[in-house]
């Protein structure tokens, strides 16, 4: 009997399952990316934190005197690295003008439901009261007013404050935070003088926003406020309620035929409510701050 073969078999095994475990204590376990806000600050009329992600030109530098135009982007946690690399290419072939990005983001994703709503609607609060993880009554829309007077008065200071800033300030939403920036538009002063407005949920209480906006671009002949570009965006498989609203927001500020108003408008072929968050930022970045 040959028992050399059995212990051959064993020893040659061996080194074999020695690799296979070594193999397996060699993989790495997967880390997880996480974008720090450059700046937290405390808005004393709403009552709570808003983080700041902040992204500058390449030649950015404090030891001269050149002031840069500034884009405010709303859900600025989500949006920030989409934004900041998107950034980054355009800039890399020197499309864009050199200008600052403020990516501005709640501390608790669930109150920009309160801030970029533009009217109150007691029976949807209801309903997202139910859906989140809230106390009853915690969440109440209608806070765009609000929000807007925080961001005049408190976080655009803060980043002039510390930053070479100038006067040119744009902005730039998606779905809640497009219908933010469309009531910005609406609500123009001059103050923002370029809007980036994506698939606005302009359905939102039973279109209100949006019937102001058309009665305003069908009855005022002229607009009193500084040269100004705008971009609407949409996906056509976005939701129901919002590619026609969109639709009609665009084409009645298209009809209207401002002088001081450049607009652009565009539906993105086979994109969604949520793939439009990155389909557009390159679009609405050229269109925006494209170098002519």
């Amino acid at each position: 009997m040959n028992i050399l073969k059995p212990i051959k078999l064993v020893v040659a095994t061996i080194p074999i399952l020695i690799f296979s475990t070594m193999a397996f204590s060699q993989k790495l376990e997967p880390k997880e990316r996480i974008t720090e806000p450059d700046h937290t600050i405390t808005s004393k009329i709403l009552g709570r934190d808003y983080q700041l992600y902040i992204s500058f030109p390449k030649n950015y530098s404090t030891k001269d005197t050149v002031s840069y135009p500034v884009l405010y982007v709303l859900d600025g946690e989500w949006v920030f690295p989409i934004i900041r690399g998107t950034r980054a290419i355009l800039d890399s072939e020197k499309e864009l003008e050199d200008l600052i990005i403020v990516s501005i983001s709640d501390a608790d994703f669930t109150f920009r439901y309160q801030d970029y709503t533009t009217s109150l609607s007691t029976s949807t609060d209801e309903k997202v009261n139910k859906r989140s993880d809230v106390p009853k009554g915690g969440l109440i829309s209608g806070g765009a007013d609000k929000f807007l007077t925080s961001m005049k008065t408190e976080i655009v200071p803060f980043v002039d404050k510390n930053y070479k800033t100038n006067s040119d300030r744009g902005i730039f939403g998606h779905s809640f935070g497009g219908l933010f920036a469309a009531y910005c538009l609406v609500n123009s002063d001059g103050y923002f003088t370029r809007f980036g407005i994506s698939s606005p949920a302009l359905w939102w209480d039973n279109e209100k926003l949006l019937n102001q906006a058309v009665t305003q671009f069908r009855e005022n002949k002229t607009w009193d406020i500084p040269q100004t570009k705008v971009f609407i965006s949409v996906g056509d498989k976005d939701h129901s309620g919002i590619v026609p609203t969109m639709v009609k927001y665009s084409s009645y500020l298209e009809q209207s035929d401002y002088d001081n108003i450049e607009l652009k408008w565009q539906i993105f072929e086979g994109e969604s409510h949520n793939s439009m968050w990155s389909a557009n930022v390159s679009k609405t970045l050229s269109i925006l701050y494209g170098k002519k």
